[in-house]
């Protein structure tokens, strides 16, 4: 078990150092072409979803009619909710009425390790409930904690390495201390 969630780690670590250190000559515009709105956050609104789901710092964005969404922050960044989520440089998805599918550039920590959210949906908006896919399990959060864009704490690189060096380290030992018991 503990192998498994040290590839886990390991391969979610270097999607995000991949995705934070790679930069994109790409250009984001806003291109609207069905909705009245004017930022990615009412976008997020007209489709029944909280604004919150994005951290402050979109610097640019771009929505086609099939939903498919790009997103461009000044900078890599974690935001802190009841758990810290990670936001890539650049995050993508498809939106459609209450969810947003097909995501990347989201991650979300649980129990020290980070895992890629997939799919963030709201089933009865109702309910007050919105889910987190990470493709092993599914989170559920209040919606009032995505109520406004959080503030975001930027990552450079280097954080991401001494990050990556203190879970290995930690990794190591809890496999050193299992194969000593044993």
């Amino acid at each position: 078990m503990l192998a498994v969630l040290c590839v886990l780690l390991l391969s979610s670590l270097q999607s995000l150092a991949s995705s934070s250190s790679s930069s994109s000559s790409l250009t984001y515009a806003s291109r609207l072409s069905s909705l009245p709105s004017s930022s990615i956050y009412d976008v997020l609104k007209t489709h029944g979803l909280p604004m919150g789901l994005l951290p402050k710092g979109v610097k640019e964005f771009r929505f086609l009619e099939s939903g498919q969404f790009e997103v461009h922050l000044n900078q890599a960044c974690n935001a802190k909710f009841e758990n810290e989520l990670h936001y890539d440089q650049n995050i993508s998805g498809m939106i459609s009425y209450g969810q947003i599918g097909a995501l990347s550039g989201i991650s979300a920590q649980d129990l020290f390790l980070w895992f890629p959210v997939r799919e963030i949906h709201v089933d009865v908006p109702s309910s007050g409930i919105i889910y987190f896919d990470v493709g092993v399990v599914s989170k559920q959060f209040s919606l009032s904690l995505f109520e406004t864009p959080p503030d975001c704490m930027a990552v450079s690189s280097d954080n991401l390495e001494e990050l990556v060096s203190e879970m290995v380290s930690e990794i190591k030992s809890e496999v050193l201390e299992d194969w000593i018991d044993q």
